[in-house]
């Protein structure tokens, strides 16, 4: 790969300029939180988030969602088709948990009567802020007859992954995702769905299944994504 145009370097994945318009994804064993102030190694994680990934993308492919996603093509490295990424982030909330809980004096795991979306300003420098529908009409970043189609696409990968999760006996607490237009101008899923973009908590004991092991030290955090990537496995390779 050393020979290959990096097209993006991130703390958890590079991305490689690949054959025609397709790239590749690399995904590494880094793993970083609080806007990389802190930060680690973990054995494995580069396959264990790839394989997770690859699993749930080709499901979503499978049920009609349209994705970058292509094949995966080793242990760490995905082929998906290249897009121009939304600088959007979309935030699914089925239950309470995270930053929304801190930012609003809320309790960790109370369930809403309705699921929550978020959207977030995808830049660093100001710490990813949260917008509103207006926000990203007026930054010219979308229009309002995307916005309504990211968010029936959303709540439709909202049902299947919670289904998915469900059969795994895992709750699907919350996910992020973004988007990007492919080259006939049409909207895609562009983005990993992983234990480090996904809060899953464990059915029958609650047990935090994401990167919030790393964020709060609860440990076990490769042994938590194996977990997750077995009982995936189970599912959607019978």
């Amino acid at each position: 790969m050393a020979e290959q145009e990096v097209l993006y370097n991130g703390s958890s994945k590079v991305v490689y300029k690949g054959e025609g318009e397709d790239i590749i994804i690399r995904f590494k064993d880094y793993i970083a939180a609080f806007y990389n102030i802190k930060g680690a190694n973990i054995e494995n994680k580069g396959i264990m988030n790839c394989r997770i990934s690859s699993m749930v993308l080709r499901y979503l492919n499978d049920n009609g969602i349209a994705t970058h996603f292509v094949e995966q093509v080793s242990d760490t490295e995905q082929r998906c088709h290249r897009v121009k990424h939304i600088p959007i982030e979309v935030i699914v909330r089925n239950v309470i948990a995270g930053s929304m809980a801190k930012r609003l004096g809320l309790d960790e795991g109370i369930v809403p009567e309705n699921t929550i979306f978020d959207l977030c300003l995808r830049d660093s420098e100001l710490g990813d802020p949260l917008i509103n529908d207006h926000h990203a009409v007026a930054l010219g970043l979308v229009s309002y007859e995307e916005l309504a189609q990211i968010y029936a696409v959303s709540a439709k990968v909202n049902t299947l992954l919670t289904k998915l999760y469900d059969d795994a006996g895992i709750k699907l607490v919350d996910f992020k995702i973004e988007f990007g237009r492919a080259a006939d101008g049409s909207l895609v899923l562009a983005d990993e769905l992983t234990p480090d973009t996904c809060r899953l908590w464990d059915v029958a004991t609650g047990e935090r299944m994401d990167k919030d092991r790393f964020r709060r030290d609860f440990g076990r955090v490769r042994e938590t994504y194996e977990e997750v990537a077995q009982r995936l496995a189970n599912l959607c390779n019978r």
